[in-house]
């Protein structure tokens, strides 16, 4: 997790295009300059953070089922929640599955669990449109096989 560059995930642990979810996992830094301020001597992750986390394993699903042919945009949240503080170095396991799909969006049950409990949970809205620039499309694909969805772990 690079959280001053919103590079949230660290990998795709399984992607199952038949039962349309993703699972992937990502470790919080020990030290970001996030941190420094949220908050000085008891450092938590911001909960937009969270958010932004969910949001970018629910663009991978909407990608890999669309075979990344549609830039997902994170669009809307409804019902977050936010359980437990995470704290730097803990390692986090993200669970996204689709609700619904149609009209150009793509609406996720998204949630985060550390050590088998779960932190938050949200139900967010993607917005799919065509790719705005071929380097932005490039960039994620490239962001995909970092990720390992590209070379897939189907399940």
């Amino acid at each position: 997790m690079r959280l001053e560059y919103f590079q949230m995930l660290d990998e795709i642990a399984a992607f199952d295009p038949q039962r349309a979810t993703l699972t992937a996992r990502a470790k919080v830094p020990a030290n970001s300059p996030v941190f420094e301020g949220h908050f000085p001597g008891e450092a938590i992750m911001p909960g937009v953070l969270l958010l932004e986390v969910m949001a970018q394993a629910s663009g991978y699903l909407v990608l890999a089922l669309n075979k990344f042919s549609r830039m997902p945009f994170f669009a809307n949240v409804k019902t977050a929640n936010f359980r437990s503080f995470v704290r730097p170095q803990a390692s986090l396991t993200v669970t996204v599955s689709r609700i619904h799909d149609g009209s150009g969006y793509t609406v996720t049950a998204a949630s985060i669990e550390r050590d088998g409990a779960t932190v938050c949970d949200a139900q967010l809205t993607m917005r799919n449109v065509v790719f705005p620039s071929v380097a932005l499309q490039h960039h994620v694909e490239n962001e995909g096989r970092r990720l390992g969805l590209l070379d897939a772990k189907v399940a």
